[in-house]
This record gives structure tokens, sequence and C-alpha cells, in this order.
């Protein structure tokens, strides 16, 4: 692997009905995070800065830094204009209310992440 490839995990609720994404991004400072939705894709964007330690000699390295994309496939159509995000002790979940048909095509919508 080559570069920072946050896990996912996405699921859906009947009550309330919605789509919920959990993305787990120890270490990002969330102000750093860029997320938008279009055409059934929710789009998360950022970057984990590796600390500067001045005169460290690595031993081992296995934490992985740098810019990151993820891109998740929805499953359903979802209102991007109600979506809310999350930040909490390295965990981002994303809320997307599920429609029943699509909203008319804005293009792309940003979603604001919230600490909690």
């Amino acid at each position: 692997r080559h570069g920072l490839r946050p896990n996912v995990d996405c699921f859906h609720t009947d009550e309330p009905h919605e789509l919920t994404v959990v993305v787990e991004l120890p270490g990002v400072d969330p102000a750093s995070l860029e997320l938008f939705v279009g055409e059934r894709t929710l789009v998360i964007a950022g970057e984990r800065g590796r600390p500067r330690v001045d005169g460290a000699v690595y031993q081992q390295m296995e934490l992985e830094y740098g810019a990151f994309k993820r891109q998740v496939r929805l499953s359903e159509d979802v209102d991007p204009e109600r979506a809310t995000a999350r930040y909490d002790r390295g965990m981002l979940t994303v809320t997307l209310p599920i429609v029943d048909r699509p909203p008319p095509a804005p293009g792309r919508v940003t979603i604001a992440v919230s600490r909690a």
C-alpha cells in the first residue's frame, strides 16, 4: 500500500430513513477534511501529516501519512442539502437522509464537518 487509505463502514436505517458512513481518521485535523456528494457518491478527502521530530532516526515506520481521497458509492438516493458530518475522537460520521426520488442535480454539494 502507498499512502493513507482510511477504513469505511456504511449502513442504512429505516427509522430514521438514512445512510450513515463512518470513516476512521485518527490524527487527521477535521478542518483539513473536504466532503462532498454528487451522483450517488460521497467523496472524503484530506491529509494526515507526519509529525516533525527534530533529530529523529526511525527504526520502524508503519503508520501511514499523506493525502487521501475515498469515494463511497451510495446505494440509494440521498438529500445532500440535509447531510450532516461529525468528527469525534478520530471517527468521522456522515449522515445522509434517503429520499424516494433523486433531488434535482445541483452538481456537487459540500458538507461541513462539526466537532462533537
